[in-house]
C-alpha cells in the first residue's frame, strides 16, 4: 500500500453507458487497498467474485445496488448498455447473489404492484374484506393488512404475474464497503455523479494510511450497529427497548460522539412518549453537549427542584459551551424561587441599537429582502449573508488549517470538510495552524491571503465558503469596510465553539466602503423573536463595540 496518495478518483466520463459500474469498481478497489486489514471474508469474497462477474452481470448489480430498497420486478430492471435482463442475472442466481421469487408480505406487495395490479393479483381477497376495486390503494392496504394475509411468492400472490420478483443478498456486504470509504451512511453513489458534473468540486488532499475512517473491523461493526439502532427508533420502536441494545464503543472520539447522539435522542422520543423513567435513566451518563440542560429541565418539570438546583450551581461552575451558560442562566432563577432561595445576581444587557420600519410587504422575496431594498443606497448598498459573509472570511483565510490532511480528518474524495469538523479536539488538533492563520491579521496578510484563496479555490465545497453568495464585490467591499481586529475577534468566537457559533448571525451586512465602516443588521418580522443563537452573538457585538442593530418591521397593509 503506498503510504500516501491523491484525492482523484479515476472513474468514467458520464459518455460513458457504463460509468456507475466504473465507479463501484473504483470504491471497491478504493477499499481493497486502504482496508485490507479490515476486511472479513465475506467482503474479500464479495470483491474478488465481483471481478470475475461478466461485465453485464456487474452492471446489473450495480444498479440494483444503487437503488431504493432491495427488491425489485425484473420487468423494471432493463437497461438498454445491459442487454438482455435474464442473461445477466443467470451469474447473479447461480452465485446467491440474487434470489428469484423471494418471500414477500403484504406490504412489501403494494410497494412492488401499481394500483390496478393489486386489483388483478388480489381480487378474491378485496371482494373478501367488502371492498370494491375502485377504493384507492391506501385503503385496499388497510384493509387487507388487517386480514393477516400470509407472505408468500409473487407467483402464488398472483399466478399470472408478467414478470418476477428478485432480492438482493448482497446489500449488507455492499452497505459495509460504502461505509468503510465514506466513512458514513449519509453519502452513496451519486456523489461521482455530482463530481462528474462538475456540479461539485472537492478540495484534493492526501491520504496516508493512517488517514481512514476505520482504523479496526470493530469500529465498522460499533458504527453499522448504531446506524441499526437508529433506524429503528425512525420506524417507531421503544426507546425503552432500544436504549439496551446500545452497545459500547471503541476507545474512538467520533464514534463516542455519535453513541452520544443517539442516546440523546433515545431519551428525547422517550420524553415525547412521556417515558420519564427512561429519559432520565439516559440522560446523566449521555455524553452529549446537551444532555445536562435536558436533564435539568425534566427534574424542574418533574418538581424535583432540590436536585435539579444542586445539578444546576454544579454545571455553572463549568459550563460546557455559551449555549449551556445560556439555558442555565434561565433556569437557576426558576428553581430557586421555587426552593424559596434568593435569585442570582442579574447582568444587565446592554442596549442594542433598534430599528422600526413600517414597510409595504413585497410581492417576491421576504421580509430580509424588504428592508435590504429600503436601507440599501448606493454609497451604502445593504447585503443578505446571514452566517455566510463572517463564516466565509473565516473560511478563506483559514483554508489551509481547515483543510490539513490530519489522521482522520479526510478519508475519501468527496468531503465537504473534514470529517472532525463538529468533534471537541477539532480546533486543538489545529491550534497552531489557525493560530498562524490569525496572525496575518495583524500584519495586514490577510487580505492578500483571502483574495488569493477566493480564485485559487473558487467553487470548491467547504463547509464555510457559500460561493453563491460571497462574490468578489462582496468580498471586496467587506474587506475595506471590517476592520482586521474585528475579524479577528469573530473568527476567535467561531473558533471557540464551532459547532455552535457558525450560525446566529444577523441577517444583513451594511457596508461604507467610502468610510471603511460596517453595520451589522438582524431584521425581525411580525410576530418573530430572537433566537437563543442570535442573542448571544448580539451580546457579543455589544461587548466588543462592533455596530449591530436589530430592525423590527411592520407591514403597511396590516397596520391599515
Amino acid at each position: 500500500m503506498n503510504s500516501t496518495s491523491h484525492a482523484r478518483p479515476v472513474t468514467a466520463s458520464l459518455d460513458d453507458p457504463f460509468y456507475y459500474l466504473a465507479n463501484f469498481r473504483f470504491v471497491l478497489a478504493w477499499v481493497a487497498e486502504r482496508y485490507d486489514d479490515l476486511l472479513g471474508e465475506s467482503e474479500l469474497t464479495f470483491i474478488e467474485t465481483f471481478n470475475a462477474l461478466p461485465k453485464p452481470s456487474q452492471a446489473l448489480l450495480v444498479r440494483m445496488v444503487m437503488r431504493k430498497g432491495k427488491r425489485f420486478r425484473s420487468g423494471k430492471l432493463r437497461y438498454a448498455e445491459i442487454g438482455n435482463t435474464e442473461a445477466a442475472l443467470l451469474p447473479l442466481i447461480e452465485g446467491s447473489w440474487v434470489e428469484i421469487d423471494p418471500v414477500v408480505d403484504l406490504e412489501s406487495l403494494f410497494t412492488l404492484l401499481t394500483k390496478a395490479e393489486i386489483v388483478e393479483a388480489l381480487k378474491h381477497d378485496i371482494a373478501m374484506a367488502g371492498l370494491t376495486a375502485g377504493s384507492g390503494k391506501a385503503v385496499l392496504r388497510e384493509a387487507l393488512v388487517s386480514c393477516r394475509l400470509e407472505p408468500r411468492p409473487l407467483t402464488a400472490w398472483w399466478p399470472q404475474a408478467p414478470d418476477r420478483v428478485v432480492e438482493l443478498n448482497v446489500m449488507e456486504t455492499c452497505e459495509r464497503l460504502r461505509l468503510m470509504f465514506f466513512g458514513n451512511l449519509r453519502q452513496d453513489w451519486a456523489e461521482f455523479v455530482l463530481a462528474e458534473l462538475g456540479l461539485q468540486r472537492f478540495e484534493a488532499v492526501e491520504f496516508s494510511r493512517e488517514s481512514r475512517a476505520f482504523q479496526t473491523r470493530e469500529e465498522v461493526d460499533a458504527y453499522l450497529n448504531l446506524h441499526r439502532l437508529r433506524e429503528r427508533l425512525e420506524e417507531g420502536e421503544l426507546p425503552r427497548v432500544l436504549c439496551s441494545e446500545v452497545p459500547a464503543v471503541p476507545a474512538n472520539p467520533w464514534l463516542e460522539a455519535r453513541r452520544a447522539r443517539l442516546l440523546f435522542q433515545l431519551a428525547r422520543e422517550a420524553e415525547r412518549r412521556d417515558d420519564m423513567a427512561t429519559a432520565l435513566a439516559i440522560y446523566p451518563d449521555c455524553g452529549h453537549p446537551e444532555a445536562r440542560v435536558r436533564h435539568l429541565r425534566l427534574l424542574e418539570r418533574r418538581g424535583e427542584f432540590e436536585a435539579a438546583h444542586r445539578l444546576a450551581e454544579c454545571a455553572m461552575q463549568a459550563p460546557g459551551s455559551e449555549a449551556e451558560r445560556q439555558a442555565l442562566a434561565r433556569l437557576l432563577p426558576r428553581v430557586r424561587r421555587r426552593l424559596g432561595l434568593p435569585p442570582p445576581p442579574k447582568t444587565v444587557p446592554a442596549s442594542i441599537e433598534r430599528l422600526d420600519l413600517c414597510l409595504s410587504q413585497p410581492v417576491m422575496g421576504g421580509v430580509e429582502a424588504a428592508v435590504c431594498e429600503h436601507l440599501s443606497s448606493e454609497r451604502a448598498p445593504v447585503r443578505y449573508v446571514e452566517n455566510t459573509l463572517i463564516g466565509g472570511l473565516f473560511g478563506l483565510l483559514c483554508w489551509e488549517a481547515i483543510f490539513a490532511p490530519l489522521p482522520g480528518a479526510f478519508f475519501h474524495p468527496f468531503h465537504t470538510g473534514p470529517a472532525d469538523l463538529d468533534r471537541e479536539d477539532f480546533v486543538a488538533r489545529r491550534r497552531e495552524r489557525f493560530a498562524a492563520c490569525l496572525a496575518e491579521l495583524d500584519d495586514d496578510r490577510y487580505r492578500r491571503t483571502i483574495h488569493e484563496t477566493w480564485h485559487a479555490k473558487h467553487g470548491v465545497a467547504s463547509p464555510f465558503v457559500h460561493w453563491g453568495v460571497l462574490d468578489e464585490m462582496l468580498l471586496e467591499q467587506a474587506l475595506v469596510c471590517l476592520p482586521a481586529v474585528h475579524l479577528r475577534k469573530l473568527f476567535e468566537r467561531l473558533l471557540r465553539d464551532l459547532k455552535g457559533n457558525r450560525a446566529g448571525l444577523p441577517d444583513l451586512v451594511q457596508l461604507w466602503p467610502d468610510e471603511r465602516r460596517y453595520r451589522l443588521i438582524e431584521v425581525k418580522g411580525p410576530g418573530d423573536r430572537l433566537q437563543d443563537n442570535q442573542c448571544r452573538w448580539l451580546t457579543f457585538f455589544q461587548e466588543h463595540a462592533m455596530p449591530v442593530a436589530v430592525c423590527h418591521v411592520t407591514w403597511r397593509d396590516a397596520a391599515s
